[in-house]
């Protein structure tokens, strides 16, 4: 279970297409927390735009996790970079409860290009000699941001989507780049936002022009007498160079199906079980109700 890291954004507020039930009440957080202990899972995955994420996890107390947040976006009326990030560091520390981010990682990637790309780079610098974080990284949406990013600076870490349906990042070769010279890689979306688990009649019609791929994936997995779940964490665990999954879930009895599935030997699935398609590939471009 050591490859797992809880995502908590829904502990913040509502999120993912497979989210009925809202945001995580502070009672169950508590009980996924030590679920996730009692499994051996030492990382969470936070951001300062995850509503009260960051302030819920502080109230649940994890002094003894390792915790990566995110800074948002800079703000284009912000002139001194390196304050306007202390500041929001300083706040992610307080609502933690923690004196050290184990990563901090920028949620937009573009702020490293441009005429202030260098003050973030210096101020990120800055934080890491104050020993307020362990190390610095971006959190993207596309491998093709790394084509831009990585002349410019090096992160230390990186977060990306990546699952059966999302092979960018091995296809591009920038899996296989990073993990040469020595970034740390996380992985999001392991479930497409849960879609790659929903049966049919629960998936939404946005999902229907996709069909047949869909239906060679459940068949796929029934062929083999395994769960989706089961298949979708093997794919992105054993992908060379993996340090995490971030997965995120709204209840402890969740995570226990996760912990049970991540457990479990399956096939890898075939390497045309995929999809170029943004619009089903990229969740921020999906119209769904």
């Amino acid at each position: 279970m050591s490859k797992l890291a809880l995502g908590t954004v829904q502990f913040g507020g509502q999120y993912g297409v497979a989210n009925v039930s809202g945001p995580v009440a502070q009672s169950e957080i508590a009980a996924i927390l030590q679920q996730a202990r009692h499994a051996d899972i030492d990382t969470l995955d936070t951001a300062i735009a995850y509503g009260n994420s960051e302030a819920s996890l502080g109230y649940a107390g994890v002094s003894t996790w390792r915790v990566i947040s995110k800074l948002p976006s800079l703000p284009t009326d912000v002139s001194d970079v390196a304050r306007w990030a202390e500041t929001q560091v300083f706040g992610s520390l307080q609502r933690l409860k923690k004196t050290q981010l184990d990563g901090l990682l920028l949620h937009r990637s573009a702020d490293l290009l441009g005429p202030r790309g260098k003050s973030v780079i210096e101020a990120l610098a800055v934080l890491k000699s104050r020993g307020w974080i362990g190390c610095a990284g971006i959190s993207i949406y596309d491998p093709a941001e790394l084509d831009s990013v990585w002349p410019v600076w090096r992160p230390e870490l990186v977060q990306a989507p990546c699952n059966v349906f999302d092979r960018r990042l091995q296809r591009t070769g920038w899996l296989t780049t990073l993990h040469r010279h020595g970034v740390r890689i996380h992985l999001r979306s392991v479930f497409l936002q849960g879609v790659l688990l929903m049966p049919a009649a629960r998936r939404p019609a946005w999902f229907g022009r996709w069909q047949e791929l869909f239906d060679r994936w459940r068949e796929w997995c029934a062929k083999h007498d395994s769960s989706p779940l089961a298949v979708a964490l093997a794919f992105a665990r054993n992908l060379p160079g993996i340090e995490r999954l971030v997965i995120g879930v709204d209840s402890a009895g969740q995570l226990q199906e996760v912990i049970g599935a991540a457990a479990t030997v399956v096939p890898a699935p075939p390497e045309d079980l995929c999809s170029e398609d943004l619009e089903l590939i990229e969740p921020s471009r999906w119209k769904v109700t």
